[in-house]
Parts: structure tokens; C-alpha cells; sequence
């Protein structure tokens, strides 16, 4: 019993010093989450951190992975767009949710708006050497207008899009669409640029934003 809570006070202890040397200066940790996102069956650990530097939209957050190889700890990736700022939420603020891995996918969620609000969550996936957006739902809307659903998966390309209306005589009717749309490449690097991505189905005409 002794040996084995030896052996945990090491493991934690190396990886405080790691965090320590990859932490960014003047930072302090967000979340740290644990979960195998290579299929190596070793947990890799995920860390969000809000950092000291910052933009009008606020302090600007940092995602890193880290993975143990060797008996040490090092960054297999880490973003600083992945993780919108902390007043990306606008009237409400922190738009930071939550990060969780499911089945070796990476899934972070945020949200924010005023009266009319929105949600996302982006599922990414590590493969080609990088982790790469695989799947991406949003909700937005406001109660009495309409709400947006989004549900886009970048691996087979197919993208659902529902409109829901309920102000029709200023918004008109609802709508729904199946759209496939193929070759978008998002990832943690790249993840919400200034200008967004925009897509515009054929059918309904409606715009999609990433």
C-alpha cells in the first residue's frame, strides 16, 4: 500500500513540474481533464489556461495537451484559438463551458449572447498528426424569434441545418435542410479565425457561419 502511494505522489509530482514548465507566465488553469486521445490507452492531459495577455475581446485562454512518453511529460498540441477569450460571451461574459473526452474525442463547449443566445460544441479528433475538428453543433436564437440548430459533421461532410420559427410574421416560415459539404479542414490551430468560414445552402439560401 505504501509502494502505491509512493508511485502516485511520483506521477503527481512529475506532472506538477511539467505543468509548471509548459504553464505560460502569469497564467492560472481553467480545467484540467484526463483521458487517452491517441489510442495508445495512456490518458493524456488536457489543460486550459487563462492567460495574462489579452485582446478587446479579453484574456486570451490556452489549451494544451500534454502526453507522457519516456517517463516524461510533453506538449503533443496546444492552441491559443480553440478557446474563445473571456469575454467572447459578450453580455454574459465567460463563454466557457466545459471540456470532456469521450471515447478518444475532445470535446470543448461554449456559449454566450444577451437576449439572443448561442451555443456550440466542437468535437475533435487527433489524427494526421493534429487534432482535427470532426464535428461542430450549434443552437441560437432568441425565445419568441426563432432558434438555429447546426449540427455539421466534417468526416462524411453532411451538414443539418433546422430553422425553428416562431415570429413568422417578421421571419417567415421554418426551415430544414440536408446539405453535404466536403474538404473543410478545421483544427485547434485554425479553430475561430476573425473572418469565419460561411457557407451558403442552396436550397433555403440561409447562411452558416464557422
Amino acid at each position: 500500500m505504501r509502494k502505491i502511494v509512493f508511485l502516485l505522489c511520483m506521477a503527481a509530482g512529475t506532472f506538477c513540474l511539467a505543468q509548471k514548465q509548459f504553464q505560460p507566465v502569469g497564467s492560472t488553469v481553467i480545467e484540467t481533464v484526463d483521458g487517452d486521445l491517441d489510442g495508445d490507452k495512456i490518458p493524456e492531459k488536457v489543460i486550459i489556461y487563462n492567460t495574462k495577455d489579452t485582446t478587446d475581446m479579453g484574456n486570451i485562454r490556452e489549451i494544451q495537451i500534454l502526453k507522457k512518453t519516456g517517463g516524461a511529460w510533453t506538449i503533443l498540441e496546444k492552441s491559443r484559438n480553440a478557446v474563445m477569450e473571456s469575454n467572447g460571451g459578450g453580455m454574459m461574459g465567460d463563454p466557457y463551458r466545459e471540456t470532456k473526452i469521450e471515447k478518444g474525442i475532445l470535446i470543448i463547449s461554449q456559449n454566450g449572447g444577451s437576449s439572443w443566445k448561442w451555443d456550440v460544441t466542437d468535437k475533435y479528433r487527433f489524427q494526421n498528426g493534429h487534432f482535427e475538428l470532426i464535428g461542430t453543433s450549434t443552437t441560437s436564437g432568441r425565445p419568441g424569434d426563432y432558434w438555429k440548430d447546426i449540427d455539421f459533421n466534417l468526416s462524411t461532410g453532411q451538414l443539418h441545418y433546422t430553422k425553428e420559427v416562431e415570429n413568422t410574421a417578421e421571419y417567415g416560415k421554418s426551415l430544414k435542410e440536408i446539405y453535404i459539404h466536403k474538404g473543410l479542414k478545421i483544427n485547434l490551430q485554425n479553430r475561430n479565425q476573425e473572418k469565419q468560414r460561411k457557407i451558403i445552402l442552396p436550397k433555403t439560401k440561409e447562411e452558416v457561419y464557422f
